[in-house]
């Protein structure tokens, strides 16, 4: 379980370092705007759609605890095939978390607004939503877990 814990750990540095170097490209300047989707600077307060940015600070602490919860229910389970995603999911929650250490709120840039006008995300939030993804099948599919 010790190597399965490894690959976790790698993966999540994988992801967060990934994404904070996407972030810095913003931060340091780099626009662009499409007719469908413009890359901007937003520092969104919140969680998805800027909900819970009541919460202020203690987003944060509640997001680290959100995702040592997760780190841990997939140790007890003890199923090697669940620490990608995982690994995926802590990666990028712990990217998104040190945004809000440092800048006061999570760096998002990717603003889509073809057709409609949609939520202004990044990099981190896709990886989230694919690891989500991927648990879910996971549950509902035990068979792909052969572990």
């Amino acid at each position: 379980m010790v190597k399965a814990f490894i690959l976790l750990v790698f993966v999540a540095i994988g992801v967060f370092v990934a994404d904070q170097v996407l972030k810095n490209v913003f931060v340091e300047g780099f626009r662009q705007y499409t007719q469908c989707i413009d890359l901007i600077l937003v520092f969104n307060k919140g969680v998805a759609f800027s909900m819970f940015a009541f919460l202020a600070e203690w987003l944060k602490w509640i997001q680290l605890a959100l995702l040592a919860a997760v780190v841990g229910y997939a140790l007890w389970l003890k199923q090697k095939c669940y620490l990608i995603p995982v690994g995926i999911m802590v990666g990028a929650g712990l990217s998104n978390v040190a945004d809000r250490f440092i800048y006061g709120g999570v760096v998002d840039y990717v603003y889509w607004h073809c057709g409609f006008n949609f939520a202004v995300f990044n990099m981190a939030d896709v990886m989230i939503d694919i690891a989500v993804l991927w648990l879910f099948i996971l549950n509902f599919k035990p068979k792909m877990c052969k572990s």
